[in-house]
């Protein structure tokens, strides 16, 4: 009955979405309004085909029916009621089934929020290819990944159980939703990018449609890349989070071409700049996300990270090649009308220092590319293996990442069109000396690295120069209004979330550059081998072994060790390094225990469980600052949607103290007094 149920659904969501589809073109086609209207209620029906796909699924696991092969594979009745629901996005089957209704979701609030203009035919070209995407995942789920295929043979008693590594951490429950909302939401511009194409309509008109789409799927992606890597720190037990591993990639991809649209698109939209690019963009993103599950579920990658093999691969391959196709193509025969009005009229000014950011995202793209699929290329053209290493990655993005973080302090800074010598200083001479002191600073505590010392330094240099401003901001309004500081500063903000928003991604962006230099750098490992309440002693931190205990269930049996943490002659607490043993995995699945602090990590794992002699090997490793990288990432989160959020109306009063208050001898006026004021 549930497979049944469930499979209804896949067959309902093809059919809505290929009928749709039709019915679109057919109402494009022949100017029909009335069968444009009816198209957008077949998406409906899309979004009902997948919730009834999904809770059948859900229904399945809940009940342990071992009859469908996908619940029989990723299920046991003692696998814990969280790591049961989440065993949806388990392996292959169940996320692309995640994937096809968040997809519904997305296109059900696109035909909601245009739901006036269903009869506008760039809403009916994308609700069009948004359903053709669609189209092509329920197609996948019917043949190649069909979640409820029956299982062969005899109906087992109890199934495998979820892969030990997705069912050791309850973050399991969160990142991979997180990072299928990012990359199903970049189907939205897609979608609007193409149709922008096909109606000739490629001004700003689809930017303005499309902005805040554009900024849920970033951040959604934004938060689910954090969330993996501290997944990777805090159940892998290698004491690190981020190993350039190639499905890793994939998910920093489209994040990198996505954040170089989200700044670009700022250029078009003031200026009338960057058109071809920005579609390039949106197009190029999209593919990185197909390209991103082709690596993940294909099987064509061996990680820690890719959990299925599968027969998939062709076709998302296949898909990969026919989106790239009718982009480019579309791009192409839009060439000469795609030329923009606007110029860059000096190097010296915001659209350039923003152009600049492209290129260096657009760089940092291409090296991780390049580095994640030269050696599959290499394999399936001459069955040779190669690796791609950390030195390759480290080697080509450091210098890339420091020049983000020079231009990311520097072009909100920057007025539009042109600056004189005379606004340069008065906008960077404070974060330019906050820098050169943080860098003398640096040397002097003993930083030694060139990255390190120009990481510190530029950090302090964008941090001021966000706090300026702010302040400017703030001061304005202030002026203006005779508001108090804290009254002012929330004001200020909603005045223009988008910018201050940006500001506020902007310092978890630092907070994560200074922690990745600092963790990166001066983290120390050790390993210890320790009989009952012996003590071992690494960089200022006493770690004492207490004793171990073995703990059995239906789930696992794991062994843990007991250690005492003392700093000083304070007492830490104590943690539990452990082993766990899964009915389905050959080998033992290690867990460390982290003593998590503001300055700095204690990260502890169990190499070796007692012996005969009750001795056990710890591995003991002392990570300064890996804190900031999780608070970075919920500042980033915390800036998104400041910037999602709607401005406060804006009044035509305080203009004049606008140009009072700083307004400098050529006569420019700062850009966020100009709102702020207001």
């Amino acid at each position: 009955m549930r497979a049944g149920l469930g499979y209804f659904g896949l067959l309902l969501g093809v059919m809505c979405s290929g009928v749709g589809v039709v019915v679109l073109a057919l109402g494009i086609a022949l100017r029909d309004n009335a069968l444009l209207r009816l198209g957008r209620w077949f998406v409906v029906g899309l979004l009902g085909a997948a919730l009834l796909s999904v809770v059948a699924m859900e229904w399945a696991l809940l009940s342990h029916d071992y009859s469908i092969r996908y619940v029989a594979e990723n299920n046991a009745r003692a696998t814990p009621l969280l790591f049961t629901i989440t065993g949806l996005w388990a392996a292959l089957e169940g996320s692309i089934l995640l994937w096809g209704l968040i997809l519904a979701g997305y296109l059900a609030v696109v035909v909601h929020k245009f739901r006036a203009r269903a009869t506008d035919p760039l809403v009916a070209w994308a609700t069009l290819t948004g359903l053709v995407v669609a189209l092509f995942f329920f197609l996948l789920m019917v043949f190649p990944a069909n979640p409820f295929r029956a299982t062969s043979g005899a109906v087992p008693l109890d199934g495998r159980g979820p892969n030990p590594l997705l069912q050791n951490h309850p973050l399991m429950a969160f990142h991979p939703p997180m990072l299928y909302l990012g990359y199903v939401g970049f189907t939205v511009p897609f979608s609007f990018a193409v149709a922008a194409l096909v109606t000739g309509r490629f001004g700003e008109g689809w930017l303005a449609d499309t902005r805040r789409a554009t900024l849920v799927a970033w951040g959604f992606l934004t938060i689910g890349i954090i969330l993996g890597a501290w997944w990777s720190y805090e159940v892998l037990g290698w004491g690190g989070y981020w190993a350039w591993d190639p499905v890793e990639n994939a998910s920093l991809l489209p994040w990198l071409t996505g954040t170089a649209f989200i700044h670009s698109v700022m250029v078009q939209e003031r200026r009338g700049m960057l058109r071809v690019w920005n579609l390039s963009l949106v197009i190029a993103t999209f593919c990185l996300t197909i390209l991103g599950t082709f690596l993940t579920r294909s099987g064509i990658v061996n990680s820690v990270h890719s959990f299925t093999q599968s027969n998939i691969g062709w076709w998302l391959l296949g898909f990969l090649f026919f989106v790239a196709a009718v982009g480019i193509g579309l791009v192409a025969w839009r060439g000469d009308k795609l030329r923009s009005p606007g110029r860059i009229d000096s190097p010296i000014s915001r659209e350039a220092a923003f152009l600049a950011n492209n290129l260096v995202f657009a760089g940092l793209a291409f090296v991780v590319l390049l580095g994640t699929v030269f050696p599959l290329v290499a394999e399936s053209l001459n069955g040779q293996q190669l690796s791609v290493g950390e030195p390759y990655f480290d080697r080509m993005t450091t210098p890339l990442g420091l020049a983000l973080l020079f231009l990311m302090a520097a072009a909100p800074a920057l007025p539009w069109r042109a600056a004189s010598g005379e606004v340069l200083r008065r906008r960077l001479v404070a974060p330019a000396w906050a820098a050169a002191a943080t860098l003398v600073l640096a040397v002097a505590l003993g930083a030694r690295g060139l990255g390190d010392v120009l990481a510190f330094g530029l950090a302090a240099f964008a941090l001021t120069g966000v706090a300026r401003q702010v302040w400017i901001g703030v001061r304005a309004r202030r002026h203006a209004h005779g508001e108090a500081a804290p009254l002012a500063l929330v004001r200020t903000v909603r005045g223009n979330p988008r910018l201050y928003g940006g500001l506020i991604v902007h310092v978890g962006v630092v907070l994560i550059a200074v922690a990745l230099a600092v963790s990166q750098s001066y983290t120390t490992k050790r390993e210890v081998h320790l009989a009952r309440n012996e003590s071992a002693t690494v960089r200022g931190y006493r770690v004492t072994y207490l004793g171990s205990r073995t703990v059995n269930t239906g789930q696992k049996t794991t062994v843990s060790a007991r250690v005492r943490i003392h700093a000083g002659g304070r007492d830490l607490g104590v943690y539990a390094p452990a082993v766990s043993t899964f009915p389905n995995a050959n080998e033992g699945i290690g867990t460390p225990s982290v003593r998590t602090g503001l300055l700095g990590d204690v990260y502890l794992t169990l190499v070796s469980s007692p012996n005969e002699r009750g001795r056990v090997t710890l591995g003991v490793q002392i990570t300064p600052m890996a804190l900031w990288l999780w608070l970075g990432g919920g500042i980033m989160a915390a800036g998104t949607l400041v910037a999602l959020a709607p401005a406060l109306r804006r009044v035509r009063r305080g203009r004049r103290a606008v140009d009072v208050l700083d307004a400098g001898p050529d006569g420019a006026v700062e850009p966020e007094l100009e709102v702020a004021a207001r």
